[in-house]
């Protein structure tokens, strides 16, 4: 945004549900350089983390808001303008009266007084009250998208909690405080013991009880004020917190259950070694596992609509399009997130590994943005990459399921040879599990999904999807 010479930094709409946003970083300091498009600093929402280009070039002269700080959506961030080297504006002082014109003040002053004490005196006004909700008077108080949707799942009224936004409108952050902390209902008073029965007073050779030492101890289930010996304290990002929100929001939505099925991926191994040096030398790409996983999973769903379905209220919604979603671990574990691909019924085995390998990159690069990580009817999780063999993954809402695939490990596997006697071989096994809820899909439905997929993926020809 321009303003004059000026280009002011404002806080960019991530998104039409993301209503705030924090400052993780700033790339550049007060004075230095900056070319538009040049990232200038980090920030972290709920959906995404990722990079803020300048909007113009010149010199950064000031930071408005600084590392740490959560605003709203259109916030002046800070200011660019000037030329290399210029030093940030100063804070204007104000000029102190000039000795000349004090006397002629007070002379003012005091025909004022005169004036003031002829005319008869108004009535004062009592100011206003502060309209509620939005700020203006003219209607209830606007809430985004994202706080409508908490408070209906809880139960709550957004009207009856202080907002700390603009106008006194209520943010994410205000109703996520709410629901974890809500305020104490009034206790009814307390019965009233019986009284108890008199006792005589002590005798005066008898000395007196002695008063019950008080114990230092805290409430069981009380949490302590400030660390203790040994512990870091690290406050939640906005990341982090709409993890442990949706998390624990699919939990007490969905009835989770999880299948798994074991998959001889011989096929799969013996097609990837064939097909791995044409992708890389002709596409530059390389067609990981998940990838063949993620194509057999597209095409499945179209025989089992119900894994890539949601419940909205008593309705079954299915889809006829698949959004496929990736969970994506950032680096150092600072978070999840769950980009989409779109429309992938309509990509072949080349165009997933495309696909899996740029949003995989994006994400790694905070160059995602929320519109990326929306609109998903099912997601496959892929912990195998690090070696794990099993999991129970939790569900992304509103989806009915996830798929987790995991680490493709030789083992002993019973066969048939040509005669269809059983012999024992070396394959190599990858675990699939899929997790969905049960108030929708049942476990024979899920079991044969299952099936078909390892179907799918042992029967695998080089032509195919």
């Amino acid at each position: 945004m321009a303003t004059g010479t000026a280009v002011d930094v404002v806080m960019p709409q991530m998104g039409v549900s993301v209503s705030e946003g924090t400052v993780t970083k700033w790339l550049k300091n007060p004075g230095d350089s900056v070319e538009a498009d040049e990232p200038l600093l980090e920030i972290s929402t709920d959906k995404v983390d990722t990079e803020v280009p300048s909007p113009g070039s010149g010199v950064l002269s000031e930071i408005l808001v600084q590392e740490g700080q959560t605003v709203e959506v259109g916030t002046l961030l800070a200011r660019i303008g000037g030329e290399a080297g210029e030093a940030p504006p100063a804070q204007e002082q104000p000029l102190p009266p000039e000795p000349a014109t004090q006397p002629a003040a007070d002379e003012a002053s005091a025909s004022a007084d005169e004036g003031v004490r002829e005319a008869p005196p108004e009535p004062v006004r009592e100011p206003e009250p502060a309209p509620a909700g939005n700020g203006r008077g003219d209607g209830p108080a606007f809430v985004s998208p994202v706080v409508a949707r908490i408070a209906a799942e809880h139960g709550i009224d957004p009207s009856s909690i202080e907002g700390t936004g603009t106008g006194g409108r209520v943010t994410k952050k205000d109703i996520l405080a709410y629901v974890e902390s809500p305020p104490q209902q009034p206790a009814s008073p307390p019965e009233q013991p019986p009284p108890a029965p008199a006792t005589p007073p002590p005798s005066p050779a008898a000395p007196a009880p002695a008063a019950p030492a008080p114990t230092a101890a805290a409430p069981t289930g009380q949490p302590q004020e400030g660390p203790g010996p040994g512990e870091i304290v690290t406050p939640m990002n906005a990341m982090r917190r709409g993890i442990a929100e949706h998390m624990r929001r699919s939990l007490d939505t969905a009835a989770h259950v999880t299948s798994a099925i074991e998959v001889d991926m011989s096929r799969v191994v013996a097609v990837r070694e064939k097909l791995k040096a044409e992708y890389t030398k002709a596409y530059g790409v390389n067609p990981t596992y998940l990838a063949f996983v993620a194509r057999a999973a597209v095409e499945n769903l179209k025989d089992w609509p119900w894994v890539n379905a949601e419940l909205r209220g008593e309705s079954i919604v299915t889809h006829n399009y698949v959004n496929l979603g990736f969970a994506v671990a950032l680096e150092g574990g600072k978070g999840l997130i769950v980009p989409v691909v779109k429309n992938a019924e309509g990509l072949n085995l080349l165009g997933m590994a495309r696909a899996i390998a740029d949003i995989a990159e994006r994400a790694r690069t905070k160059r995602l943005t929320p519109d990326d990580v929306q609109g998903g009817t099912f997601t496959i999780t892929n912990p195998g990459s690090f070696g794990t063999f099993h999991g129970t993954p939790v569900i992304s809402q509103p989806q009915s399921g996830i798929l987790g695939t995991y680490a493709v490990v030789k083992r002993t596997w019973v066969v048939q040879d040509e005669l269809g006697n059983d012999t024992i071989a070396i394959r190599p096994i990858m675990n699939l599990t899929l997790t969905y809820d049960h108030r929708l899909v049942d476990g024979a439905y899920a079991g044969q999904f299952l099936h078909e997929m390892r179907e799918k993926l042992q029967t695998w020809g080089e032509s195919e999807y």
